[in-house]
Formats: structure tokens, C-alpha cells, sequence
């Protein structure tokens, strides 16, 4: 008889203790520096990043054509001189508009 409540007791004491280490792991698996949460925000930062390398990529390409059309098309060159330097050819004249103030909108003519 002694050896059956021994024997009870070391399986009652090893299902404690394979109870607590699946608690334990349970809880490493979903909190731990490895677990589910941490693995749900990688995902997301992941997803964010490619995002941006794809938004990065089209604006490669975009440069690249840009870069390529600079180097061959000499009316294009022309073009963005003209806009963005704001040359001018002889005889022509150029107007300049400055954007209207958010400050004029606010007001309405009312003082």
C-alpha cells in the first residue's frame, strides 16, 4: 500500500509540474521576446516597410527616366531649364504670380 500512494503522489507531483511548465511556455509563446505579439508587430513593420521600398522603387524609376531624357532629349533639357530656372528666351518676357496668402482668406473683408 505504501508503494501505491507513492507512486500516486510522484504522478500527481509530475502532472503539477508539467502543468506549470506548460503555463510557462504558454505564456513565453505569446508574451516572450519571441512570442505572438511580437511577432503581429514585425509583420506590421514589415508590411510598412515593403510598402516603402515600393514608393521608393517608382520613385527610382521616375529619376532614372528623368535622368536618361536629361541625357538625350535635348528639348526636354530645354523644358526644365525654362521651368525650373526660369530662363528666357530673347524677346520673350516672363510673369511671375506669387500665390495668395491664407492670411487674405481668413478676413473676407470683414474687420
Amino acid at each position: 500500500m505504501k508503494t501505491l500512494a507513492g507512486a500516486t503522489g510522484w504522478r500527481v507531483a509530475l502532472l503539477v509540474f508539467l502543468g506549470v511548465l506548460n503555463v510557462v511556455l504558454f505564456i513565453r509563446m505569446v508574451w516572450g521576446p519571441s512570442g505572438l505579439l511580437e511577432y503581429r508587430a514585425m509583420r506590421h513593420s514589415h508590411a510598412a516597410l515593403e510598402q516603402k521600398l515600393a514608393e521608393l522603387d517608382k520613385a527610382n524609376v521616375a529619376l532614372s527616366r528623368e535622368i536618361r531624357m536629361l541625357q538625350s532629349d535635348r528639348t526636354y533639357v530645354e523644358k526644365m531649364i525654362r521651368q525650373r530656372l526660369r530662363y528666357v528666351r530673347d524677346g520673350e518676357v516672363i510673369y511671375l504670380f506669387s500665390e495668395p496668402s491664407t492670411g487674405a482668406a481668413e478676413h473676407d473683408g470683414k474687420n
